[in-house]
């Protein structure tokens, strides 16, 4: 059994609710999976990190010699994801008016339990709380001198989920396989060794020059191959020991704040 915390119905139950096979347990009632209605279970700001996948920069390695980059990246591109763009499990994901496909960027979210500042290696996942999982949903585009903000700050785009799994519970954020299916398809498996920075490093380097606060989360990064989606297809990202994230895509005009259909 895992201790979890997640938003079930507006309410935050916290590390007193168990997952077991498939179904939470609070104060002695059993609710079964399929018939909550959830909502994302973080309530700090949402970091994402661009240029931590090892795949994606080896193969700009040419491209980074060239300009804008003039070199290789030396530290992590940082961006927010703000509180618009916050989205729930099993929820919808609105496809912006003209676009044909969005991007679906699979990543692990730490979730802080308290302040972070200048972190060690040695200790700085003793500031993580847990880990969930946080689809970084973008418009397709190519550039990465500085993040294209308008394609990944649209209502919506970041369905965080379905809970927050204790750091007890997964013994190395860095041995993680996220399976990321359309349709019931997977369209891309990710190994969350796959990166420069592991997630102590990435927090280490982070709180450098930032303070992190508790409840905020931060992102091991987006990898490189994530699927398209269209209106109507069904994605889920599936991480053993944290659980499944689910969404669907919808039309812009359907949808409606909280990831509801109209």
């Amino acid at each position: 059994m895992t201790h979890v915390q997640v938003m079930v119905d507006g309410s935050m139950l916290t590390k007193e609710m168990i997952l077991d096979s498939g179904a939470l347990i609070y104060n002695g009632h059993r609710y079964h999976l399929e018939q909550l209605s959830y909502q994302a279970p973080v309530t700090g700001t949402i970091y994402g990190i661009l240029l931590n996948d090892k795949t994606f920069v080896n193969g700009m390695d040419d491209e980074f010699h060239q300009a804008p980059y003039n070199k290789p990246p030396r530290h992590p591109v940082m961006y927010i994801k703000p509180i618009n763009t916050v989205n729930g499990h099993r929820k919808s994901i609105p496809m912006p008016k003209g676009e044909p496909v969005l991007e679906m960027n699979a990543s692990i979210g730490m979730v802080l339990d308290k302040t972070a500042s200048n972190v060690t290696v040695a200790d700085a996942l003793d500031h993580i709380a847990g880990y969930t999982i946080v689809n970084d949903v973008t418009i397709p585009h190519d550039h990465y001198h500085r993040p294209n903000i308008k394609n990944k700050v649209r209502d919506g785009f970041c369905p965080v989920g379905p809970w927050i799994v204790e750091k007890e519970a997964v013994s190395n954020p860095n041995d993680l396989i996220l399976n990321v299916s359309v349709n019931g398809e997977v369209k891309q498996s990710i190994h969350t060794s796959d990166v420069n920075r592991k997630a102590a490093e990435l927090l280490l380097e982070v709180s450098a020059f930032m303070t992190l606060s508790k409840g905020d989360v931060l992102l091991l990064g987006i990898f490189d191959g994530a699927p398209h989606a269209e209106i109507g297809d069904k994605v889920q990202i599936q991480v053993d020991g944290i659980g499944t994230l689910e969404n669907t895509i919808t039309t812009e005009t359907d949808w409606i704040p909280g990831g509801g259909v109209s």
